[in-house]
């Protein structure tokens, strides 16, 4: 993979330049859409003694750079991304050269991977399809750190104190990006008043947690959220028993041992001990104790929510971990949450659920988590903003793919929302349903209303999508020839005796 350099002697493109704080940034030009790849968004990368640091901010520069190449995916299993570093830290922009002079909303996407996994360098997360379709918003892709570079918490070690921010620096580089825009998005054509931060997964949740770190509410006004919710986080308990974890199978009592290690050591390192378990932590500090509490006391009642679920979620993991893997895996996770924390009424609530319609035997298990982990917090999540006055646009996913075994998994929505239908395996979805859909997006980051007027909706019906509401309930259901309004009663997303107050034991 090629690096951007510092450009000398005057020699490039200036119509392709853009001043920002920390130098000017000559992106490429592909038909009508310029692209700046690989921006640093801090003034020095997070290697050597500013590992499990805080971000540094940016310094003034008045040198010139190429924007040309993704930059290195944080460090992670290199089977997902082979082009990694610890210098990671920097995101992409796009911007048509239409509409000259015109502030443009921005849209501005945070990756998911279980906050372990995935970066902006992947064919699906390139933003020229958007921008082409949509001239007048500018898109931007950010990176942070993860897992055990970004997610481990450090403070109880005995040489801990100077690391208080360890267990969520991926959050905190997440913020650093979103400042960096603010502060320079305005010079891409950008309005730095109307940015909108947007993720899946991992992503979700953080777009959802940003709103509660103090500092960062400054920075956007709209939040979409596709399958993820402010209860995708550790407890500290949890945190610090998964980094004890780590220490013992590295066999480290002390930060200065795990520093002797290499990046790629300590991942594969976190791959055996501590797999699905390195989530944001609700220190007290960055995350509040009781993320859900603090969106119902209206931490983000003036932030406008586009967010929802898919309808079998969990699915995508069963295909990816095989069917043998996944009801091992589901089994550990019961065994060692399940069993100590729920009550014997509620033991029996998820018995007489999980024994309800079941056709294949991993099917029950696949189900329960795609509750407990994405499908009831969405829905908790437009509860708990509508409870304090907040405005919240819900959807239920319902498309399903040719996998037997995925349907409508969770993922199934991404290639169609990026406009990279070449990354959809297995049958094409419905071009129009697929424009569709983005105009929603882009409209609701346009405007934070996703509806369409007919002369809007690409196929010329209009799309009235009401909020969220304590008495009706309703979601936009986006069926692949139906995109339709319904209560909530009628599709049935969450069981809400039986599965709902799971959200309560976040990330169980």
């Amino acid at each position: 993979m090629m690096e951007n350099k510092k450009i000398t002697g005057g020699n490039y493109d200036k119509s392709l330049a853009v001043k920002c704080m920390n130098g000017t940034f000559v992106g490429t030009k592909e038909e009508n859409v310029i692209a700046y790849k690989g921006i640093p968004f801090v003034g020095r990368q997070p290697v050597g003694d500013l590992r499990w640091k805080a971000p540094v901010d940016v310094v003034p520069d008045n040198n010139v750079y190429e924007a040309y190449y993704f930059p290195k995916a944080s460090c992670q299993d290199k089977s997902v991304i082979a082009y990694q570093g610890e210098d990671c830290l920097y995101l992409n922009v796009w911007r048509s050269e239409d509409e000259p002079g015109k502030k443009k909303p921005v849209m501005v996407w945070i990756h998911g991977g279980a906050f372990s996994a995935g970066g902006t360098g992947v064919e699906l997360f390139d933003c020229a399809n958007l921008a082409k379709e949509s001239p007048d918003v500018i898109f931007v892709t950010l990176q942070y750190r993860l897992g055990v570079l970004g997610f481990l918490h450090l403070s109880h070690l005995p040489d801990g104190k100077d690391y208080p921010d360890a267990q969520n620096l991926g959050l905190l580089d997440q913020q650093m990006a979103l400042k960096w825009v603010h502060e320079n998005i305005a010079a891409f054509g950008g309005d730095p008043d109307n940015v909108t931060i947007w993720g899946e997964s991992a992503g979700a949740g953080s777009v959802t947690m940003q709103p509660l770190i103090k500092g960062s509410k400054q920075y956007f006004k709209k939040v979409i959220a596709q399958s993820g919710a402010p209860g995708q986080t550790s407890s500290l308990e949890e945190a610090i028993a998964a980094t004890n974890d780590l220490m013992a199978g590295l066999g480290c009592k002390t930060i200065a041992d795990l520093k002797k290690f290499t990046a790629d050591e300590l991942v594969a390192a976190g791959a055996q001990t501590v797999a699905m378990r390195l989530f944001p932590a609700r220190d007290g500090r960055i995350l509040p104790l009781d993320t859900w509490k603090e969106y119902e006391n209206g931490i983000a009642k003036d932030i406008i929510f586009l967010e929802g679920c898919n309808k079998d979620e969990m699915n995508c993991f069963v295909a990816d971990w095989t069917v043998d893997g996944f009801k091992a895996w589901a089994a550990d996770r019961k065994t060692k949450k399940y069993a100590h924390l729920l009550t014997a009424e509620e033991k029996a609530k998820i018995e007489s659920y999980c024994k309800e319609g079941a056709v294949e035997d991993w099917d029950p298990d696949s189900r329960l988590f795609g509750h407990s982990w994405f499908i009831d917090g969405a829905v908790k999540l437009a509860e708990s903003q509508t409870k304090c006055g907040g405005k919240c646009y819900t959807y239920f996913y319902r498309v399903e793919s040719s996998d037997p075994i995925r349907k409508s998994a969770h993922f199934e929505e991404v290639p169609i929302v990026f406009a990279h239908p070449e990354c959809v395996d297995g049958r094409p979805y419905d071009p129009v349903f697929s424009k569709t859909m983005r105009q929603m997006w882009v409209q609701f980051a346009r405007t934070g209303n996703p509806s369409l007027s007919a002369a809007q909706s690409p196929d010329s019906k209009a799309k009235n999508w009401p909020l969220y509401s304590l008495e009706d309930k309703e979601v936009m259901v986006l069926d692949e020839f139906d995109i339709h309004p319904a209560k909530e009663s009628e599709v049935k997303i969450v069981d809400w005796d039986r599965t709902y107050f799971l959200t309560k034991y976040y990330m169980l």
